[in-house]
């Protein structure tokens, strides 16, 4: 995915000034900036819920920025939004049987449940059980799995870390490499510095709309990107 000078508004208020980014195929990309960075902005025109006053979204050589979201999604892109959102009154198999809605992957709804019960056991475990009765980790496990029933080629994870023990952050995190090795690209956004530069292959990072600092994950310094997050000196 190529994103190329993204300026969105609300109203009269500028959100976005001219964001640009790659997401290499197979790769594992991490946005990190603080709330009110512009993040969930970012997120919400990727996927068709904004719409762009200048710029473009590139997904595999097909232009995708005014699609519906449904139709984004049906080109392979799909999301785990932040908060875990699950449909608390069904199982955690009606669950994931709804993230396999479109044609192709209902036809193979078995076969991705099998894939996603392998990756995640715990749910397998649970299968008949209410989602609203999950742990805060389940529940993302869920909805990560779910994600995953309609066979992305790239998975955003909004924010996956959020209000969960050290501990369960670690497997989950274990979990999206597993699934980027699967062949899945992957979009992380992250306020958690460390963590995001660990996680990933390249890096962004957001203040106030505006992309600072990019890099490989590997070579950027962490004093510097949580400089760049806090908005400290030149990137304020």
């Amino acid at each position: 995915m190529k994103l190329e000078g993204l300026d969105v508004f609300y109203g009269d208020f500028q959100a976005l000034y001219g964001v640009s980014m790659e997401i290499p195929k197979g790769k594992i990309v991490s946005i990190i900036g603080a709330n009110g960075s512009g993040k969930s902005t970012l997120l919400n025109t990727i996927m068709g819920v904004n719409r762009p006053k200048a710029g473009t979204i590139d997904f595999e050589g097909k232009d995708i920025t005014r699609l519906r979201t449904s139709d984004i999604v049906a080109l392979g892109v799909t999301i785990s939004p932040e908060g875990s959102s699950v449909f608390e009154d069904m199982s955690i198999e009606e669950n994931l049987l709804m993230g396999a809605y479109l044609p192709d992957p209902r036809k193979r709804r078995q076969e991705n449940l099998a894939r996603v019960y392998e990756l995640f056991p715990v749910l397998k475990e649970k299968e008949q059980q209410l989602a609203t009765f999950l742990s805060g980790g389940q529940r993302q496990m869920l909805a990560i799995a779910r994600a995953i029933m309609s066979e992305p080629k790239l998975l955003i994870c909004d924010e996956i870390s959020l209000g969960l023990a050290p501990v369960v952050v670690k497997d989950i995190y274990r979990k999206i490499r597993e699934i980027n090795e699967m062949g899945v690209t992957i979009l992380l956004v992250e306020q958690e510095v460390k963590r995001s530069l660990q996680s990933s292959d390249f890096s962004y990072v957001m203040v106030k709309g505006r992309v600072v600092m990019q890099g490989l994950s590997a070579a950027l310094p962490e004093t510097e990107v949580k400089d760049a997050y806090l908005g400290i000196n030149k990137y304020a």
